[in-house]
């Protein structure tokens, strides 16, 4: 019997049938449910389905074999944050929109955990970042799937941002600010600022700056043995720095290093599907809409 755990989002209302059929088909597999406590309570609130007979997750001292995470990439993202070291493979089913990591339709759900029952799919292995933030003493968010991203806070003139490579210095990026992405996290904000796409398992980190006061400041992509160090300049003397959207106010006092993390996330892929696939699909490559 596979121990599956359950992670969710409170914006899938209008997903009630798709969820329904979700437990349906884990029972017909005869998996044992765990369920994220705060996704347990939405759906014992929401949706008419008796889940009494599910173990509830209500802290981070749990083990599974296998974990959904049923929304967006946000809820991927939030999944991966508990399950941190754990190594257990995540397999993202989209009731959201755009997903590049929660890419498995609600359609293909039948099929999916079919596939998860007969232990036939591929896992995997996505990079982390690492933040420390020094002269800081508040609690804070310290591994990231996507990015870390430094900016200006709201209503602010552009910051200055010196980097440093393991020690040698790369550049001062006046700007609204600068990203450091991980393969995974290409394809969400870096993308936006018009950074590279990179495979997903590729060993490489993208630095992408944000709005640029120079145009050769271009994105770079670099090995991710590397660490990174910033120190930031503004008029304002602070500045945010969001881990994965988790932002925080800090103080140009606070100096940034960024390595890549000590363990990885498995992310479970189907056999049949790659990431190209999703790429041409995502991106709508190909298509004319003339046509």
């Amino acid at each position: 019997m596979r121990e599956i755990a359950v992670f969710g989002n409170s914006y899938i209302n209008k997903k009630e049938n798709q969820i329904k059929h979700l437990f349906q088909v884990l029972r017909k597999i005869d998996a044992k449910i765990l369920i994220d406590r705060e996704f347990y309570n939405f759906i014992k609130q929401n949706i008419e389905i008796n889940i009494d007979d599910c173990a509830v997750i209500t802290d981070n001292n749990f083990k599974a074999d296998i974990a959904l995470s049923i929304g967006g990439d946000g809820t991927f993202l939030r999944t991966a944050e508990k399950i941190a070291d754990k190594e257990i493979p995540i397999l993202g089913i989209n009731v959201g929109r755009l997903g590049f990591l929660a890419d498995v339709p609600v359609n293909d759900i039948d099929a999916a955990l079919l596939e998860i029952y007969k232990n036939d799919f591929n896992v995997e292995d996505r990079n982390l970042l690492e933040l420390h933030i020094s002269n800081y003493s508040k609690n804070y968010k310290r591994f990231a799937l996507n990015e870390v991203a430094i900016l200006k806070r709201d209503n602010s003139s552009m910051i200055t941002i010196h980097v440093d490579i393991d020690n040698h210095y790369l550049n001062s990026y006046e700007a609204d600010g600068l990203i450091i992405a991980t393969p995974t996290g290409s394809t969400a904000y870096s993308l936006s600022v018009g950074g590279p796409i990179l495979e997903p398992t590729a060993n490489n980190f993208v630095l992408s700056p944000v709005a640029a006061h120079t145009l050769t400041m271009r994105p770079l992509v670099i090995t991710n043995n590397y660490e990174l160090t910033a120190n930031v300049q503004s008029r304002t003397n602070s500045f945010q720095v969001s881990i994965d959207g988790t932002a925080y106010t800090l103080s140009t006092n606070n100096l940034l290093s960024i390595k890549k993390a000590p363990y990885t996330i498995k992310v479970v892929k189907r056999k049949n599907h790659t990431f190209f696939e999703t790429l041409r699909d995502k991106l709508m490559w190909g298509l004319d809409k003339r046509v």
